[in-house]
Parts: structure tokens; sequence; C-alpha cells
């Protein structure tokens, strides 16, 4: 094989795993939005979590990018064992599409296919066509590499050295063992099914070694999820353990089969002299049988990781952690807004939260109250800071579309409205640790007005926040808010006013006056940035 050959062959390679890529990409946006509900379909029920993950499989192209996916949903807890065991079986099923394409004889028309393809992505003006043309181009450029890699090792066929090296791949374990390692250092189970193919069809590999090489591919795909797992949570960790033992009992179970039955003979009956399809469906029917078997022992499998992977978290930040982000999940866009509103959602639940137990540690003189403030604006500014950087990194993501990039633009003014709606939490139980400390007297009609001004102004904050928090569109809210933080406006006047009377009457101390105002130009503020958040969301 000349050096001109190994050139070749590194080019397909590189043109092939490229192709693929752009096939995935181009399906992922053109799918878009329709991704972003298959979140809801995670029920416990793992047959549906075997369907969602053969169908973003499907889209992504990618069992690899599903699995670590799927690591980053349970790292993030959004997402349980038992739902990632159906979810990884389905991405088994899934990713062999790709061979079942690369088994279609259109290489012939490869080069028309990447042309067609191209074409919109230069010249269409709607985001659907590019991204159709970015599908169309990859298929025709996957087949490109494929070609490029066939006519490469065309001279292999006469070669005595290579051809003695191939009779070593009749031995089971060394089939095994070489797609385990092939697939392991690619990271595709996909690529090397592939590369699997293009070696039969130039009759390079045997039907029965190439079967053997495919169960070895399927344990290597196993690699990426392992270290994504490196830093996770325990059940992340155990995902990843869970995945593994999967391939590696399916792999036990066929190698078993094809000693005792004629499954190299049933698969070439199929379809007789045509490899490339026959490696296809072996792949196929190698996933689906290995789901179907270990399907129902979904519960047997999480008890068994569990076991030997045992419980070790100490709870990582404590209350400054995150729930629903995670950097797995980046790989996939779509989710990742998905999780980013669900974060942005309870960093809103907990500046409420503040804002009431700031509330109440004023009129209640409650000193554990006022700590617990105080320590959550910590948990609020690390989660503000967080999703900021988790934001940026979404940003940069090609795949997204522009109307996200746009969503994002706008939260980030929304996380910095619920930072300052913390801050000013955070002052009014500085208030009432003053009111304690001092010891401020203060006279039943301002804590009467001050109360019903807090009122007001957590009403503002439930209607303006409720969208972020439950996920529900509330248009009608954003009347009612103008019309609250109006109230809140009038409501502040009438209190400077009421207080310059009774400083007038000396019926007030001057600490106590300050304190009136200083809160009352706080909660006026909250009100301003509940009104400026629901315009943000709707």
């Amino acid at each position: 094989m000349s050096l001109f050959n190994i050139f070749a062959l590194a080019g397909g390679l590189g043109l092939f795993l490229y192709g693929m890529d752009m096939m995935g990409k181009g399906l992922e946006s053109a799918a878009g939005s329709k991704l972003k509900g298959v979140l809801e379909k995670l029920t416990s029920n793992r047959l549906m979590g075997v369907l969602v993950g053969m169908l973003v499989t499907a889209v992504i192209q990618s069992s690899s990018a599903t699995t670590v996916m799927a690591v980053g949903f349970v790292n993030a807890g959004v997402m349980t064992l038992s739902q990632a065991f159906g979810v990884m079986l389905g991405a088994n099923i899934g990713t062999t599409i790709t061979g079942q394409i690369i088994a279609f004889n259109v290489s012939d028309y490869a080069p028309l296919f990447a042309i067609l393809g191209i074409l919109p992505m230069m010249f269409a003006k709607k985001r659907r066509m590019q991204s159709i043309g970015t599908i169309v181009a990859g298929f025709g450029i996957l087949f490109i590499g494929l070609n490029m890699m066939g006519s490469a090792m065309e001279p292999l066929k006469s070669d005595p050295g290579f051809i003695s090296f191939m009779t070593h791949f009749q031995n089971p374990l060394l089939g095994v063992l070489v797609g385990t390692i092939a697939t392991g250092i690619i990271q595709s189970s996909s690529a090397t099914v592939g590369i699997l193919q293009t070696l039969a069809a130039q009759g390079l590999v045997s039907l029965d070694a190439s079967l053997y090489i495919v169960l070895g591919c399927n344990i290597g795909t196993c690699v990426t999820a392992m270290l994504a797992s490196i830093g996770t949570n325990t059940n992340a960790r155990r995902t990843a353990l869970m995945h593994l033992i999967n391939k590696i009992i399916g792999a036990i179970l066929f190698i078993g089969v094809l000693y005792i039955f004629p499954i190299t003979d049933i698969v070439a009956n199929l379809t007789p002299g045509v490899p490339k399809q026959q490696i296809a469906n072996f792949h196929t029917i190698f996933n689906v049988l290995n789901t179907l078997i270990l399907l129902p022992f979904g519960g047997t499998m999480v008890n068994l990781v569990t076991r030997l992977i045992k419980d070790r978290d100490t709870g990582g930040h404590g209350g400054k952690r995150l729930l629903y982000l995670d950097e797995r999940i980046l790989e996939t866009p779509p989710f990742a807004m998905v999780q980013l509103q669900k974060e942005i959602g309870r960093m809103a639940q907990l500046a409420i939260e503040n804002y009431r137990n700031s509330v109440e540690a004023f009129f209640q003189k409650s000193d554990d109250l006022v700590q617990a403030v105080f320590e959550q604006e910590g948990s609020i500014n690390y989660v503000g800071r967080e999703v900021t950087r988790y934001m940026v990194k979404i940003q940069g993501l090609q795949a997204l579309p522009q109307s996200d990039k746009d969503k994002i633009f706008r939260l980030h003014d929304v996380v910095m409205g619920l930072e300052r709606i913390g801050d000013h939490a955070e002052n009014i139980a500085e208030f009432a640790q003053a009111r304690m400390e001092q010891e401020v007297k203060m006279t039943p009609e301002a804590l009467a007005e001050l109360r019903q001004m807090c009122d007001i102004v957590g009403e503002a904050l439930d209607k303006g926040l409720a969208r972020l928090i439950d996920g529900e569109e509330h248009p009608e809210n954003v009347a009612l808010v103008e019309e609250i933080e109006g109230k809140a406006d009038g409501m502040f006047q009438t209190m400077r006013d009421n207080h310059i009377a009774r400083l007038n009457q000396e019926n007030c101390t001057p600490m106590a006056g300050m304190l009136f105002t200083d809160m009352g130009i706080d909660l006026e503020r909250i009100s301003d940035y509940a009104m400026k958040i629901i315009r943000l969301v709707h």
C-alpha cells in the first residue's frame, strides 16, 4: 500500500466523518423546536425512553452524543437511572440507521448529492432550506469519503501481508477486541461500522469476522460515555457503567448465539452478495434483540449499578448548586435551551422566596430569617453567575437557531433583573437586622403601610415571574403587572406624604424614618423589575 493510498484513506475517513457530522447537524437544526418537546415524553415508562433514544439518535446521528446527553441529564437531576436505561437502549437502535444508509449503493451519485446540498447552503435565505441543504450535502460527502476509502484499500486485495493479517480475525475474541479498540479511538460506532462495510465490500473482511467486529464496535462506543462521566455525581457514573454493562452482556450473549446457531448464514441469505447490507442488518438485529432482552430487566440493572457504585455525594455546593444545567447537554442545543430556562425558573423561585423571607424577617423581627435570606442570596448570585456563563457557551454554538440566540439576549436581562430583586431582598433583610439591633420603634400606621406595600409587590412578583417558574404563557399577566406596578408607585408616593406628616407631628424617630423610606424605595424598585421581566418573557 503506497503512501498516496494511505493519504487517500485518511482523507476519505475525514470526509466520511465530516459528512456524518453535517447530516446530524442539519437534521438537528431542521428538527429544532420539535426536539425541545421530547423531554416531556421521558416518563417512568422505559419503553417511551427507548423511543425517545431512537428518535434523538436518528436525528443527531450519534449514539455516543445521546448517551453523553443522558449522563448529563442524570447528573443535572432531571432524568432518573430508569429513564436513562431506556434512552440508552433506544440510542443503540437509532445509531444503526447510519449503517443502513451506507448500505444503499448510491456512491456514483454522491457528488450530485453534495452539489445539490451545497447550493441551498450558500444561497437559500430560509434557515429550514439551509438545514435541508446541509443534510443532503452531508449525505453526499459521506459517500464521497466512503468511495475514497474503498479506492485506497483496493490494492490490499492482493497484498499477502494484509491477507495473512486478516485471517487472524476469524478468532472471535480478536475480532471483538479490534472493534472495541477502533471504536474507542474514533468514538463513533457508526463510523467504525461504516469503515467495516467498506472493507467487506472490497472483499477484505469476511462476513464471519465482520459480525464479531460489530460486537466490539458496540462495546467501544461506551468509551465516550465513560469519559463523560468523569467528575459527575454518583448517578451519572452509574448511568455510564450501566451503558457499558448493557453492551458487554449483549456481546457475550451474541458470541454464544453465533457459536450455536447459523446466524451468519441467516444474515447472508437475507441480502445475498451485498456485504454492506449484511453488516448493517446484523448491527440492527443485534441492537433490537439486545434491547428486547434487556428492557424487562431495567430495575435489576439499576439495582446492580447502585450496588457497584455506592452513594458518596456530599451535596456539592450545598445550596449553591445547579439543578438543571450540565455542559454535556450543550452537545444538543435544543435540550440545552430547555434546561437553561428551567434553571432560570428555579432562580426566579429562589428570588421570590428570598423576598418573602426578608419581608417576614422585618415584621417578625426574626434573626433566623435574616440569616436564611443572606445564605439564599449567595445561592441566587451563584446560580446567576453559572447561568450567565452557560448562556455565553450556548450562544457560541453554530447549530443554535437565530430565534434562540435572540431569546438568550433577553434572558441575559432577565437574569440581571432576578439578581437585582435578590439584592433588594437582601437590603430589606439588613433593615430587619438594623431594626432588631437598634431596637427601632415604628408607629402602627407606618408598619401597616409597609405591609400593604409588601403585599402589592409580592403580587407583582408572583404574576411577573410566573412564566419563568411554570413555563406556561400568561399573556393576561402583562396588563395585570403593569396595573400593580402603577398601584405600587402610587402607594409609595402616599407613604412618603404620610411619613412627612408623621415627622412634622414628631411621631417618628429619625432612624425609624430612614428605615421606612429606604425600605419603600427597595419595594418600589422590586415592582419595577417584575414589570421589566414580564415584558422580556412575553
